[in-house]
C-alpha cells in the first residue's frame, strides 16, 4: 500500500513537466514575438529617412521684401512661413500647445505608450480610427518625412522616427522644428506666420486667448478656421484654455477672462497689394538672377527703396485722378452681369475682395437688388446702399443704370464695424494711369503705380508701356540749345513754317492754332509752343537732340525725324521720369534702382547696390534748364502746380488726338512722372491735355510727398556769361511780317 507521500510525489512529477512545458512554450512564444517584432522593425526601418538630416534641415521659407524703413511690402513663397527661434514663441503659446496636443511632451521619449494603448482601446470600442495618439515628436516625424495616410505601416515608422528624433535633439529643438513646420490654415505654416496672418503681430505679442486659438488649429486647420468657422474656433479655443487650467498653467480667473473674450482677428493685409506692380518688377529681377526655387523657398531678405507712405499716396492720387476723369466724361454703362455666367448672387466672389477693404479704396461691388432711387450692393463681408445722391454725377436714375448681378465700380467712403459700408458709384471704362516717384539724390524709386487694378491687368504701364510723350520731350531740345551756348532770353520765331522732310512737306501747328511771333526760349518752353521747338530741333539737328535724350537715360528707340522733337517717339514713364531728375541734380544722372540689398536665409549679403552716377550735362546747363522748367510751373502750362507754393519745375505732355497725357516734374529732392491714357491708344477726349488730366494727380501726390519737409531751393543759374554761342537763334530782325502772325 502506497503512502500518502508517495501519492503526492506521483502527482508532482507530471505537474513539474507541465509547468516546464508551459514555460518552454512561453519562452518560444516570446522568442517568436521578439523575432517577429525585430523582423517587423527591421522591415519598417529599412527605408526610414535619416534623422541626422534634421541637423541641416531648413524648411521652405518665405522671401520677404522691406521698404526703406524696414516695413514689409511683399513676399514670395510656396508656403507662407516665417522661421522663428524657440524664444520667439512665448510661454503662453508653448503651454497652450502642449496642454492640448501632448501633455507629457517634456517627459516622454518620443512616444506615449499609455496614450497609444488608450487610443487603441477606444478605436476598438468604437470600431474605427477615431482617437489620435501622436505626440508632438511623432507629428513632426510625419510632417517632415512621411505621408499623411493613417496606415499601420506609417504609424510604426512614425514611432520609430520619433524615438530617433528624441535621442538626437533636445525638447526645445523638437518644439521649434514642430512650431515652424505645422500647417495652420489659409496658407500659413508655423505659429509665427499664423500669428502674423490672423492677428497681424509677431508670436511674442500673443495673449492667452490668441495663443489658445492658434494652439487649437493643428488638429484640423480648415475645420476650426476662425475665419470661415468662428463658432467652431471659439469652442476649440475654450477647450484649449480648459486643458491649460487642468494642467495648472493658468489660474481659474485667467481662464474665465480668456473664455469670455470673443474671437477677435486682425487679419494681415496682403503686403503685395500695396505696391503690386513694384513687387512684380522685383520678382522678375530676382527670379532671373537667383532662380525661382531660391526666390520662393529660400527665405531671402530683400531691402527695397520703396516708401510705404508715399506708395499709399501714389495709389490714392492715381485712383482719384482716374475717377475724376471718368466722371468728366459721363456714364458709359459698360457693366458685366454675373448672372449671365450662371453664377448665383449668394456665392459670387471677386478678386478685389481677397484683401481687407479700406476707406477711400476703389473696388468692384455686386449689385444684389435695385429699387426706385437706390440699389443694394455687397463686397467681401460688407453691404452698402447706393442712393441717387451717390450716383448724381451720372445724371441718370439709378434704377435705369443698375440691375441685380451687375458688377459696378465703387469708392468706399466709410466702413462700419457692423458690416455696413457707405460707398459712391464710380466707373471703370478702361482708362489707365501710371505714376513713378524717384529720389533725386539716390535714384531710389520711392513709389510706383503701374495701372488702375493689378487684379485686372498685370501689365506695368510705368515700365512696360511705350507711349508717345508729347511736349514732355521738348526739354531735350532746349537742353541741347542751352548746352551749346544759347541763353533762355535768346529769341526765336513762333510763326507758320513748312519743313521739307524725307517723307515730304511737314507743316506743324501750335496747340492753340495761334502764333506769337518773336518770343524768348524761356517763354517758348513755358507755353509749350510747337513751332519754336521744331525750329530749334531743325537747326540743331534732330540726331543731336536724340543723342542728348539718350545721354539723359532714354533707351527707347528714337527715330531720327523732326516730329520727334514734339514727342512723337515712344518712351516709358520710368525712363522719362528718371531722365528729368538730371535737371535738379545739377546735370548728373543716377540710375533708378528698386533694390538696395539682398541677403540670404543666414543673413549673408548676396548683393548690395549703390547709386550709379553719370555726368550728363554741365551744372550751368542743368541750372538754366531747371529755371526754365520752373517757369512752366510759375507761368506756363503747369501753372496749376504753383498752388503748392514750393520750388517746382516740370513739363506737360499731350499727344495728337489726346491719346496720352503726361506731367513730369520735380522738386529739389524728388522727381515724379504721371501718365494717363487707354491701353489701346484711343482718345481721352477733347481738351484732356497733360495739364488737365495728368497734372492733378501729380499735384495730389507731391502735396503729400513734400508735406512737413524742408522744400530746399534749386541752385540758381550762373550769373557769368555763357560761352560763345554755337547756336544762332532767331532775332527780331528776321521776324515775320505782321500779317504772318496769328
Amino acid at each position: 500500500m502506497k503512502s500518502l507521500f508517495e501519492d503526492v510525489q506521483e502527482v508532482a512529477v507530471p505537474r513539474k513537466k507541465l509547468v516546464g512545458r508551459v514555460v518552454l512554450g512561453l519562452l518560444l512564444l516570446a522568442a517568436a514575438l521578439v523575432g517577429t517584432t525585430a523582423g517587423l522593425l527591421l522591415v519598417y526601418s529599412t527605408d526610414l529617412p535619416q534623422v541626422d538630416e534634421l541637423e541641416h534641415y531648413r524648411p521652405s521659407s518665405i522671401t520677404q521684401l522691406y521698404d526703406g524703413q524696414g516695413r514689409i511690402i511683399g513676399s514670395f513663397a510656396l508656403q507662407r512661413r516665417v522661421v522663428a527661434a524657440y524664444d520667439d514663441y512665448p510661454p503662453v503659446l508653448r503651454d497652450a500647445l502642449i496642454s492640448i496636443e501632448d501633455k507629457d511632451f517634456y517627459r516622454h521619449w518620443g512616444i506615449n505608450i499609455w496614450r497609444i494603448m488608450g487610443a487603441a482601446y477606444r478605436d476598438i470600442e468604437s470600431g474605427g480610427k477615431v482617437q489620435g495618439a501622436s505626440t508632438l515628436t511623432m507629428q513632426l516625424a510625419r510632417n517632415l518625412f512621411l505621408s499623411p495616410d493613417r496606415s499601420f505601416h506609417r504609424k510604426i515608422q512614425e514611432a520609430l522616427l520619433a524615438v530617433q528624433i528624441e535621442r538626437k535633439f533636445t525638447k526645445s529643438q523638437i518644439f521649434t522644428l514642430y512650431a515652424n513646420q505645422i500647417f495652420l490654415g489659409h496658407g500659413a505654416y508655423g505659429f509665427e506666420s499664423a500669428s502674423e496672418y490672423y492677428f497681424n503681430q509677431p508670436a511674442k505679442k500673443l495673449n492667452l486667448d490668441e495663443a489658445a486659438l492658434l494652439a487649437g488649429l493643428p488638429k484640423a486647420p480648415q475645420y476650426y478656421s476662425p475665419i470661415t468657422h468662428p463658432d467652431r474656433a471659439l469652442k476649440r479655443r475654450n477647450l484649449v484654455i480648459n486643458a491649460m487650467l487642468e494642467d495648472g498653467k493658468i489660474t481659474a480667473q485667467q481662464a474665465t477672462d480668456a473664455k469670455a473674450m470673443p474671437v477677435q482677428l486682425n487679419l494681415q493685409h496682403d503686403p503685395n497689394s500695396l505696391a503690386p506692380y513694384y513687387v512684380e518688377e522685383i520678382r522678375r529681377y530676382l527670379e532671373n538672377k537667383y532662380g525661382s526655387d531660391q526666390v520662393h523657398e529660400g527665405g531671402l531678405r530683400v531691402y527695397t527703396s520703396l516708401d510705404t507712405d508715399l506708395q499709399r499716396a501714389a495709389n490714392q492720387a492715381v485712383l482719384n485722378g482716374v475717377a475724376a476723369y471718368e466722371r468728366r466724361h459721363g456714364w458709359k454703362n459698360h457693366l458685366v452681369n454675373v448672372l449671365s455666367h450662371e453664377v448665383t448672387l449668394d456665392i459670387y466672389t471677386h478678386p478685389d475682395w481677397d484683401d481687407e477693404p479700406e476707406a477711400n479704396g476703389y473696388l468692384h461691388a455686386l449689385v444684389t437688388a435695385v429699387a426706385p432711387g437706390f440699389a443694394t450692393v455687397k463686397f467681401a463681408r460688407y453691404r452698402a446702399t447706393l442712393t441717387q445722391q451717390d450716383a448724381a454725377w451720372t445724371r441718370k436714375k439709378i434704377q435705369n443704370i443698375l440691375k441685380p448681378g451687375d458688377l459696378c465700380y465703387v469708392k468706399i467712403q466709410r466702413l462700419g464695424a457692423d458690416g455696413i459700408a457707405h460707398v459712391s458709384l464710380e466707373q471703370d471704362s478702361g482708362a489707365q494711369a501710371a505714376l513713378v516717384a524717384i529720389d533725386n539724390a539716390t535714384g531710389e524709386i520711392k513709389a510706383m503705380v503701374g495701372g488702375r487694378d493689378f487684379n485686372e491687368s498685370k501689365f506695368n504701364r510705368a515700365t512696360q508701356a511705350l507711349r508717345q510723350v508729347g511736349s514732355s520731350f521738348k526739354p531735350y531740345v532746349y537742353t541741347t540749345a542751352i548746352d551749346q551756348g544759347a541763353s533762355p532770353d535768346d529769341t526765336i520765331l513762333d510763326a507758320p513754317i513748312t519743313f521739307e522732310t524725307q517723307s515730304g512737306p511737314y507743316t506743324p501747328h501750335n496747340y492753340d492754332e495761334k502764333f506769337e511771333g518773336t518770343i524768348t526760349l524761356r517763354r517758348a518752353l513755358a507755353q509749350s509752343r510747337n513751332i519754336p521747338a521744331l525750329r530749334l530741333a531743325d537747326r540743331l539737328g534732330i540726331k543731336t537732340v536724340i543723342d542728348y535724350a539718350h545721354r539723359f537715360g532714354v533707351t527707347s528707340n528714337l527715330p531720327a525725324y523732326l516730329p520727334v522733337a514734339l514727342g512723337s517717339a515712344e518712351i516709358t514713364l520710368l525712363e522719362q521720369t528718371s531722365a528729368f531728375s538730371v535737371f535738379p541734380n545739377d546735370g548728373v544722372r543716377i540710375t533708378p534702382r528698386y533694390i538696395t540689398k539682398v541677403t540670404d536665409y543666414e543673413g549673408r549679403v548676396l548683393e548690395e547696390n549703390f547709386p550709379d552716377v553719370k555726368d550728363v550735362v554741365s551744372s550751368r546747363t542743368a541750372r538754366i534748364m531747371t529755371s526754365m522748367l520752373a517757369e512752366v510751373v510759375q507761368h506756363g502750362t503747369g501753372v496749376a502746380a504753383a498752388s503748392l507754393k514750393l520750388p517746382l519745375g516740370g513739363k506737360t505732355g499731350t499727344t495728337n488726338d489726346f491719346t496720352d497725357a503726361w506731367f513730369v516734374g520735380f522738386s529739389p529732392s524728388m522727381t515724379c512722372g504721371v501718365w494717363i491714357g487707354y491701353d489701346e491708344k484711343k482718345s481721352l477726349g477733347a481738351k484732356e491735355s497733360g495739364a488737365h488730366a495728368a497734372l492733378p494727380m501729380w499735384i495730389d501726390f507731391m502735396k503729400f510727398a513734400m508735406a512737413g519737409k524742408d522744400p530746399s531751393e534749386f541752385q540758381p543759374p550762373p550769373t557769368t556769361p555763357p560761352k560763345p554761342e554755337i547756336l544762332k537763334v532767331d532775332t527780331p530782325d528776321n521776324a515775320p511780317a505782321e500779317d504772318e502772325v496769328h
